[in-house]
């Protein structure tokens, strides 16, 4: 390693690899650290190469240096604004008639009722 690298460091690089665990990216001229596949983005990555393309600069913040194996661990997730998710007991509060508006506008209606309309329709 060239340059002296320190854990928390947020720096330009450019992605030099791509396999199916993640993408390697060169810091310098003689480093190159690794995004592992759960460090690219929020959510689920099937594909690396959905999110890097080989030669695209990206910035990434440095999460782990092993200096023993010449490895140096890198995020772009971290980077990047957490996504708000629903709390589950959010959802668990909802009436159970605001959740039957909320997933059918048109309310509840006997067959009976509906036949008719359904009739006028197909004519």
């Amino acid at each position: 390693m060239t340059k002296i690298y320190k854990v928390g460091d947020v720096v330009t690089g450019k992605v030099t690899g791509i396999q199916p665990y993640g993408a390697f990216v060169g810091l310098d001229e003689h480093t190159q650290g690794l995004v592992h596949i759960s460090e690219i983005t929020y959510g689920y990555v099937k594909e690396v190469g959905e999110f890097l393309t080989v030669g695209e600069e990206v910035d990434v913040k440095i999460l782990e240096i092993d200096d023993e194996a010449g490895k140096i661990s890198l995020s772009i997730r971290e980077l990047q604004e957490k996504p708000v998710v629903p709390k589950k007991e959010d959802k668990l509060r909802k009436t159970l008639q605001a959740r039957v508006d909320e997933h059918d506008v048109e309310g509840f209606n006997t067959l009976k009722e509906k036949l008719g309309e359904w009739i006028k329709k197909s004519i």
